[in-house]
């Protein structure tokens, strides 16, 4: 099991090692190389870090927050959920608020804590540029439950790749979370309540003997 990042090693994981995994349930990716506005937001983020002469070429003795600020900017779009911020923010005011808190919260004290470091998130974003299992996904043999939700900016379903790749998968089955207010855009993965009845579908299929 595996959310986001981890959604990817589980597709990785699944092919690579395919007579030891029972079940896999991949969370808010897609089984193939990472392109498309999918690949632009994630370098306009990198190029953000680098680009801020505070970086130095990662050599810098103090964090470079403008980077890490547009980077911030970025991840808090990617990772939204309009529906939601429409029903919570339904003023100018409230959605500025909003976003003067999540500056504070995500950025400032998380430079102060050691929390944030614009290295590490740098390569953590590059650090899936290589990544593309769709060309071994008929080696999966076991059962998977592949979920991702109708709000995810990231791997957003209109494109119909989920669909798509999941009829490669010999025990494969999609399951598409539908779009509400209380969905959490690419973050749906981290709230159980939306998809545990999934993976107890799975546990139930992947036991011994079935």
């Amino acid at each position: 099991m595996g959310t986001s990042m981890g959604c990817m090693h589980s597709w990785m994981w699944g092919e690579a090692y395919p007579d030891e995994m029972a079940a896999l349930l991949p969370l808010a990716c897609l089984p193939v190389e990472i392109a498309g506005r999918n690949r632009l937001w994630r370098k306009a983020l990198m190029d953000a870090i680098r680009s801020d002469p505070a970086w130095n070429g990662g050599e810098y003795t103090t964090q470079p927050v403008d980077g890490l600020r547009t980077a911030m900017d970025l991840f808090l779009i990617a990772g939204s959920n309009p529906i939601a911020m429409q029903k919570s923010l339904p003023t100018r005011d409230a959605a500025d608020h909003y976003f003067e808190d999540y500056m504070s919260a995500h950025l400032n004290q998380a430079i102060q804590n050691a929390t944030l470091d614009a290295n590490d998130l740098w390569y953590a974003f590059n650090a899936s540029r290589n990544y593309d299992p769709s060309a071994d996904l008929e080696k999966i043999k076991a059962p998977v439950v592949f979920i991702n939700s109708a709000d995810d900016f990231i791997n957003p379903p209109e494109l119909g790749i989920a669909e798509r790749e999941i009829r490669r998968v010999r025990r494969g089955k999609f399951v598409l979370i539908p779009a509400s207010d209380q969905t959490h855009g690419h973050g749906t993965h981290t709230w159980a309540a939306l998809w545990q009845q999934y993976l107890r579908e799975l546990l139930q299929e992947s036991e011994p003997g079935r």
